[in-house]
């Protein structure tokens, strides 16, 4: 029995080395997204997967936003293609 666990430490050393360097790592990141697209409003802007930039226009639900991509192009996309969002500052 002691031969055998000695046999499997190295296992669970590199099991308890992959979490720490890459699946908790991950999973925090992917947090941090949900929550930055869960708080996108409107006014806000905002950068796409796809490298599209605009500005939000209304959120529609809990999954889509309209942007406007240039004067009088407005599209709708799907909450989490959003990469990237800059808070513009309404206080002024």
């Amino acid at each position: 029995m002691e031969q055998m666990l000695i046999q499997l430490m190295p296992l669970f050393l590199i099991f308890a080395i992959f979490y720490f360097l890459l699946i908790r790592p991950q999973q925090r990141r992917a947090k941090e997204h949900r929550e930055m697209v869960a708080a996108v409003q409107r006014g806000d802007k905002i950068v796409s997967s796809g490298g599209v930039r605009g500005k939000v226009i209304r959120v529609i639900g809990d999954t889509d936003v309209e942007v406007e991509i240039s004067s009088g192009v407005n599209v709708v996309m799907i909450k989490s293609t959003i990469s990237e969002v800059e808070k513009v500052n309404t206080s002024q």
